[in-house]
């Protein structure tokens, strides 16, 4: 098992910046990933970045270019810089760990989530 805490959330202004972290109760890898998801107001939990077993690295679409997933060389912590924030991105913001589990299944681990609002 492991625990995933976020922290980094808070209120900003249309094209300001935060950086997200979570920490994890242990070190992790990425199984097969370890991420961000979101959530705004009544939709989906989308997925926003990656970083894949292997290393490589996945954004979604609409933050390409602003947002930055890294982790630090514990494999204890994990980073989203989020740059030139849009009232859409919004939402709360959660760690993903998605883990290899038995017979070629997986299993995900989240955190609590952090509240993003961007507004002016």
């Amino acid at each position: 098992q492991v625990q995933l805490v976020e922290s980094g959330g808070g209120l900003v202004q249309p094209g300001g910046s935060l950086r997200l972290s979570c920490t994890a109760s242990r070190s992790i890898d990425s199984s097969v990933h370890i991420g961000w998801y979101r959530q705004g107001p009544g939709n989906q939990r989308d997925l926003v970045a990656t970083i894949n077993r292997g290393g490589s690295m996945n954004y979604a679409d609409f933050v390409k270019g602003r947002f930055i997933i890294t982790r630090n060389n514990a494999k204890t912590t994990m980073y989203m810089q989020m740059n030139n924030l849009k009232p859409e991105d919004t939402a709360v913001y959660y760690c993903n760990y998605r883990a290899f589990a038995a017979f070629g299944q997986t299993f995900d681990y989240w955190g609590q989530g952090t509240q993003v609002t961007v507004s002016s």
